[in-house]
Formats: C-alpha cells, sequence, structure tokens
C-alpha cells in the first residue's frame, strides 16, 4: 500500500509541474548528450591510437652521397635488430611514384617535384613503436644517414587535437549538468511548497523522513532517467543518420564506432541521470526544505 502510494504520488507531482519536468528532462538530456559524445571520443581516441600505431613507420632518409657499401651496412643492421618488425628500401623513383600518387590532385605541387628531389630511404615498422627512442640510437652516428622521422609525432599532435575536443565537451557537458541540477533543486522546492500542508499532515500522524521525501526524490530520479533516454536516442540517431550516412567518409580517418561502445553509454547515461538527479533532490529536500 504504501509503495503504491509514493508511485501514485510521483506521478501526480511529475504531471502538476509538467512544464518544469520537461525543461528538466530537455536540460539533463543536453547535458547527458554532452557527456556521452565525451565519453565515446575518450573510447575512440584509445581505439584509434591502438589502430594508427599499429600502422606506424620510422623513415629513415638516406644522405645523396652514400655509398653501396653504408647502405648494406644500414640494412644488414635494420636486418639483425630485435626492434624491427618489417622493412622495406625505398629507391628515389620509388619515392617520387608514391609522392605523385599521394598529391594527384595537386598536379602544380607534383610538377615542382624533380625526380632526384625525393631521398632514398628505409621505410621501418618496429615490433613496439614506443621503442624508437631506443632504435635510433642503435643507428646513431651511422655513415649515410640523413635524417629519422618517426611518424608518431605527427599522429600524436592530432590526437592532442581530439583530446582537446573530448575536453571541450566534457567541460560544456558539466555546465549544462549544474544548470539541470539547480532546476532539479528548483522543481523540487516549488513541488514540496505545493505539498506543505500535505507534509504537516503527516509528520503529525508519525510518518518518517524518508517517506515523506521518497515521492520528490523519486520525481527527480525519474526526470534524470527520462532526459538519459532521450540523451542516448541522440547519440543512437546521430551514428546511425550521421556517421553512419553522410558523414561516413570519415572512417577513413577516423575509426568506427563499435556498437558495443555505444550501447554501453545507455547504463551509463541512465546512472549517472537517474543518480544525479536523484541525489540533488535529497539534498535539497535535507538543507533547504523542513520536512
Amino acid at each position: 500500500m504504501r509503495l503504491k502510494y509514493v508511485l501514485n504520488e510521483v506521478l501526480i507531482g511529475l504531471w502538476r509541474n509538467i512544464t518544469m519536468t520537461i525543461a528538466m528532462m530537455i536540460t539533463l538530456s543536453v547535458s547527458l548528450t554532452m557527456l556521452g559524445a565525451s565519453a565515446l571520443m575518450y573510447l575512440q581516441v584509445g581505439q584509434m591510437k591502438d589502430f594508427y600505431y599499429a600502422k606506424i613507420e620510422v623513415s629513415i632518409f638516406l644522405t645523396e652521397d652514400i655509398t653501396d657499401g653504408q647502405r648494406a651496412g644500414i640494412d644488414a643492421a635494420l636486418t639483425a635488430s630485435p626492434l624491427v618488425r618489417d622493412k622495406v628500401y625505398e629507391t628515389k623513383a620509388q619515392a617520387l611514384a608514391r609522392f605523385r600518387k599521394m598529391f594527384r590532385d595537386s598536379p602544380t605541387l607534383v610538377d615542382a617535384v624533380r625526380p632526384d628531389t625525393l631521398p632514398e630511404s628505409f621505410r621501418v615498422k618496429l615490433k613496439n613503436p614506443e621503442a624508437y627512442d631506443e632504435f635510433t640510437r642503435q643507428l646513431a652516428g651511422r655513415p649515410g644517414i640523413q635524417l629519422i622521422v618517426d611518424q608518431r609525432e605527427v599522429l600524436g599532435k592530432v590526437f592532442r587535437v581530439f583530446s582537446s575536443i573530448q575536453l571541450l565537451a566534457l567541460v560544456i557537458a558539466s555546465v549544462m549538468a549544474v544548470a539541470g541540477l539547480l532546476l532539479v533543486g528548483n522543481i523540487i522546492q516549488v513541488a514540496a511548497y505545493s505539498k506543505r500542508r500535505e507534509v504537516a499532515v503527516m509528520k503529525l500522524v508519525g510518518a518518517s523522513n524518508w517517506f515523506i521525501q521518497a515521492p520528490f526524490v523519486l520525481e527527480a530520479m525519474a526526470a534524470g532517467l527520462a532526459g538519459s533516454l532521450l540523451a542516448f536516442g541522440g547519440l543512437y540517431a546521430g551514428k546511425v543518420l550521421l556517421l553512419d550516412g553522410p558523414l561516413q567518409a570519415l572512417s577513413k580517418l577516423m575509426t568506427p564506432i563499435p556498437d558495443g561502445n555505444l550501447w554501453l553509454m545507455l547504463p551509463l547515461l541512465a546512472a549517472a541521470g537517474a543518480g544525479t538527479s536523484g541525489v540533488a533532490g535529497w539534498i535539497t529536500l535535507r538543507f533547504h526544505i523542513r520536512v
């Protein structure tokens, strides 16, 4: 009987303040959408690092006056190195052909590069990309080497941009969450004030504080749960309608978002929405409403 009474009071409270309840749900859904997007971005950046770092090459550019003996010595050192997984030697002609293929949409740039401009090189894949410094020390001072370039430096800058975007989304989500929680507290205060006579009667007949507070807290949790479902619906629609549709070309740069990561957001957002709203409602009643 008590449970039925509490649930009935929750439904009445939500309907009585329907406009404010909708406003709270929308505000929470926006903040939770940003939170879910930043969480997906965090998972995606980690996945992209694993994917791209596995393809990282170390380019060893050779000098113009390198001798056959020096070239053979570098080749032998790479073959004997326990850090090297694979290596490919690239002549000047092969470097030029690859450059023309990469920049075939920029004919002016291609025409400006002469056949002898690009140096010959070794392109090396390491067993562990993090061992670049040790690998460089092994080849340091060897004659015939002009420059050693690690692609990880370039990828690191790209991932720092993604991390900045992730941080920005998290900051926006936090600001929106504060606004949503303040709105939750305001709605709870209004609801408690509108039922102040009922609350006073319940106190007189010996009802516990938890029994009195439960409908208000559950109202907040219900609105937070509804907001989390709206947020998940927005994330799901964004993936299906945008990332899997018109923006599918981005998958060439960003690895596809696994469905498992997307569905992981549902319990995360539900817990965040209902949990924080319930806590905010309880704190409001505990410190601002005398029941």
